[in-house]
């Protein structure tokens, strides 16, 4: 899968998990170990999720935000765009995400730019953190409700393909905590998720 498959994939086996959450845990605070710096309810957590979600449209076309407006999509913590069905409007904001990855053409990948707010970047790798954020958010999710975490095999082998080479770069960054050892024959999700600071 390119970048533009592996995106679409990322963002639906996102929202596969979080129309798993119970809507009564909504207003519950996430387990201790849910990789954020805040403590945060389980709402919160998908309306800042649902931020994300919200500027893609935007973003791949190559807009940026001074452009489309700095509150056009309301803020990541202190709005809620979510309304009263969480789960529908988090599905409804990824599809409206895919379609506009779904538009993109191959050849643009390393010709475009997108504007994140924390810089630009060619359209490649922007979707290289996009895909990389909903990776490991799929997993946080279905870990902190309880769900099977594991993702698909070939979905999974994408996003290694993406992670591997820069994951020390990142690291470095603050985009992952350290690495947890973990043998080398072990699963490859296994390895994905150690490799970005999380306990498989």
């Amino acid at each position: 899968m390119n970048e533009i498959e592996t995106f679409m994939r990322a963002d639906r086996v996102l929202a596969d998990v979080v129309s798993r959450i119970p809507p009564a845990l909504m207003a519950e605070a996430l387990p201790a170990d849910f990789p954020t710096q805040d403590d945060r309810t389980y709402r919160q957590m998908l309306n800042y999720q649902a931020y994300d979600e919200a500027w893609i449209p935007d973003m791949m076309a190559g807009r940026t935000i001074d452009e489309v407006g700095q509150y056009a999509h309301g803020g990541p913590l202190d709005d809620d765009l979510l309304g009263t069905d969480p789960r529908g409007r988090f599905e409804a904001l990824v599809e409206e995400s895919v379609a506009s990855v779904r538009e993109l053409e191959e050849s643009e990948l390393d010709t475009r730019s997108v504007h994140y707010t924390y810089g630009d970047y060619p359209l490649r790798e922007a979707l290289w953190h996009a895909i990389v954020f909903r990776t490991t958010r799929a997993f946080d999710f279905a870990r902190a409700i309880g769900a099977d975490t594991a993702l698909p095999d070939d979905f999974i082998e994408s996003a290694w393909a993406i992670v591997e080479p820069h994951a020390e770069e990142w690291r470095s960054m603050g985009v992952f905590g350290p690495a947890v050892e973990i043998d080398a024959e072990a699963p490859l999700q296994n390895r994905l998720m150690a490799l970005t600071g999380r306990q498989p």
